[in-house]
């Protein structure tokens, strides 16, 4: 009997070429596959939630596989040995039916960190700006037309391969350290396009440094053009860190940089 298990993971991106499986480079995916293949001597196709980009981490990712035997937690023990320090299975779910770990999800989150004082402690983890003298309320401005908007067709590459463009953005804010020194963003929607969340930071930060007018980014939303340079923000300080679904919000399993602490180190600006 097929059993679908549901494999919540984590994951830190700087190592590989994003989730999504490609035979010219080195996935997550790809390593998952072969490790699980490894361990049950036939292969395991999966499906993950969705794709993160090149370097891009992951505190919280869920996908499923069809396997035809109960997986215990010996299994999850040999599974977390054979897979590199970088990458982590949380918990193994077994589910009734077939529900799929990408179409059923509803809701995504994910946080961007960045520091402004070189740390070496940080610098893997965070992405280093300096020097960057923003004006915090024009940035909040900016970043409150998120949720006014629903065609993020200028904020993605390749927007024709995508049957639409439309994402529910459904809360977009930023977040100041105690000490000012880090900044954290934090977006939720129903989907994200390709690098969208790097776009959008890169030209919110250009707002934010008064390179970009609140005028000029709001017209790239109302007539659905592209800016002439994209900018995306630099890959590492990216999570996904939240996947929500009808049948399963699972607490983050990873408190890595205070993801799961809103409010304790971090107050909205």
């Amino acid at each position: 009997m097929i059993l679908r298990n549901f494999f919540h993971i984590g994951y830190k991106g700087e190592n590989y070429h994003g989730w999504q499986k490609n035979g010219k480079v080195i996935s997550i995916q790809h390593i998952v596959e072969e490790k699980l293949a490894q361990i049950l001597k036939l292969p395991v196709m999966i499906n993950g939630c969705g794709r993160t980009d090149a370097q891009v981490n992951a505190s919280q990712f869920f996908f499923h596989a069809d396997i035809d035997k109960k997986l215990d937690e010996t299994f999850l023990f040999r599974l977390n040995r054979s897979l590199p320090d970088d990458i982590a299975v949380f918990d193994i779910i077994p589910m009734e039916g077939l529900p799929h770990a990408r179409f059923d999800a509803f809701e995504r989150k994910y946080d961007y960190f960045i520091h402004t004082k070189k740390d070496p402690f940080l610098s893997k983890h965070s992405s280093l700006y300096l020097n960057m003298n923003l004006d915090l309320a024009l940035l909040k401005k900016a970043t409150n037309l998120l949720t006014k908007y629903q065609d993020y067709r200028p904020f993605c590459t390749s927007p024709d391969k995508n049957e639409h463009t439309t994402c529910h953005v459904n809360d977009a804010v930023w977040y100041v350290s105690e000490n000012g020194n880090q900044l954290r963003f934090q977006i939720t929607s129903n989907r994200f396009l390709s690098k969208m969340i790097r776009i959008l930071i890169g030209q919110l930060l250009k707002v934010g440094k008064g390179e970009l007018s609140f005028n000029q980014f709001e017209n790239y939303f109302i007539n659905k053009e592209t800016p002439k340079i994209l900018s995306p923000a630099h890959p590492q300080g990216l999570y996904l860190s939240k996947i929500t679904y009808p049948y399963l919000d699972l607490p983050l399993a990873t408190q890595f940089l205070g993801l799961d602490k809103i409010g304790e180190n971090w107050k909205a600006i």
